[in-house]
């Protein structure tokens, strides 16, 4: 008699987290002092959140209010305070009841796919593509139309291209800008034809902005909320994670038109009620309180973004591909390997954990993604080193 349960076949067949499985190329080591793991896998801010934000934290936990449940879509003063923040960035007019808090954005792109798209339909992604992305796809019989960005465009895909993968089962296209895995930030023309493309097919553009507040200051990705009818082709997501140093907390938003919200509302009190409530208290503190500090954290990743940058352009082994916010991504030098054993090798020779470009999406064998925003400044000239050492 088989003992063990059969498992749901589209989620058995969905390979696990690349995150979990380069943890465990390292797990178990150690690591000599004079040359320690630098871990350039997992994207988690180098930093705490602000002290303030702690403080105000732990005098919260004593009000016996911040224990319970909140609205299924998050406090009501949060989702004022998020549209509010939303409508000056984009210099547009976003209403509470158009965002939603979520438990996280990878929460947040799961309750919008559910809410647009069903088994047998299709969505388009570009490759390489945020992993969590495509699992989730693929988990709820969704199949992803994988969307490859042109030879010596910086990463950045084109809206000519997704247009002849659309089809009668295309329910949507995703964008990240900037972009998880390759770093590469969008201009603000490439996402208006996606959108003008989207919009012209009837379908939805998942537009996650994730990384929004590490573009330079004053900068304004796109002007999509300005259209009076962005209502019905744009879906926004976000993440508190990275700006204020949150990644525990699980906090995040999405943006859409008041019919898609009530659906994401219905799927989002089966999945976990609400957000957790410390996280949204967090994510209030921060919008209120932490802009300016936030701000001068990412002037800091810039200029670990330009050095590191920098030493990878003057590198005779290692092309840069693209690089912004948390990432860089890069061809590693090694012709006719895989950049899963190149990667491995690189762990296992100069306790360098990177994520291969075998694992965010077929054809990607020559490729590596860094991502820098987990070490200080003074790691980067031995993450260059050994970068130039390995297989030398």
């Amino acid at each position: 008699m088989n003992q063990n349960l059969v498992a749901n076949p589209w989620l058995a067949a969905v390979e696990p987290s690349p995150i979990g499985e380069t943890k465990r190329w390292v797990l178990g080591r150690s690591f000599p002092a004079d040359r320690p793991l630098i871990d350039l896998s997992q994207a988690v801010p180098g930093y705490p959140p602000a002290m303030a934000l702690r403080k105000h934290l732990g005098e919260l936990l004593l009000d016996p209010a911040v224990h319970g449940y909140t609205p299924i879509l998050g406090l009501p003063v949060l989702r004022e305070t998020y549209a509010a923040h939303l409508s000056t960035f984009y210099g547009s007019s976003i209403g509470a009841g158009e965002v939603g808090i979520t438990s996280g954005c990878n929460q947040a792109f799961c309750l919008a796919l559910m809410s647009l798209a069903k088994a047998g339909d299709q969505v388009i992604v570009p490759r390489p593509h945020y992993f969590n992305h495509d699992m989730w796809m693929r988990m709820q019989g969704v199949e992803p139309v994988s969307l490859d960005f042109r030879p010596g465009s910086g990463a950045v895909p084109n809206a000519e291209d997704a247009a002849k993968l659309i089809g009668p089962r295309t329910r949507a296209i995703i964008l990240i800008s900037p972009n998880n895995p390759t770093g590469a930030v969008y201009p603000p023309a490439t996402i208006h034809a996606f959108y003008e493309l989207a919009k012209q097919h009837g379908i939805a553009l998942i537009l996650d902005e994730t990384y929004k507040d590490f573009l330079p200051e004053g900068e304004r990705p796109h002007d999509l909320f300005a259209d009076p009818s962005w209502r019905g082709t744009l879906v926004h997501l976000y993440s508190f994670s990275k700006v204020f140093a949150l990644t525990g907390y699980r906090v995040g938003g999405v943006t859409a038109g008041a019919n898609l919200m009530a659906e994401i509302e219905k799927a989002m009190d089966c999945v976990s009620i609400c957000p957790p409530r410390l996280g949204q208290e967090a994510a209030l503190y921060g919008l209120r309180n932490l802009l300016p500090w936030a701000r001068g954290n990412t002037e800091g990743l810039k200029a670990r973004a330009d050095m590191l940058g920098d030493g990878l352009t003057r590198s005779n082994r290692w092309r840069l591909v693209s690089i912004g916010a948390y990432f860089a991504y890069v061809e590693h030098p090694f012709a006719g390997q895989r950049s899963t054993d190149v990667s491995k090798r690189l762990a296992d020779e100069e306790n360098l954990l990177t994520i291969p470009g075998d694992m965010f999406g077929a054809g990607q064998e020559r490729f590596v993604r860094l991502a820098f925003a987990n070490v200080a400044d003074d790691k980067i000239p031995a993450v260059l080193e050994r970068l130039e050492r390995f297989g030398a």
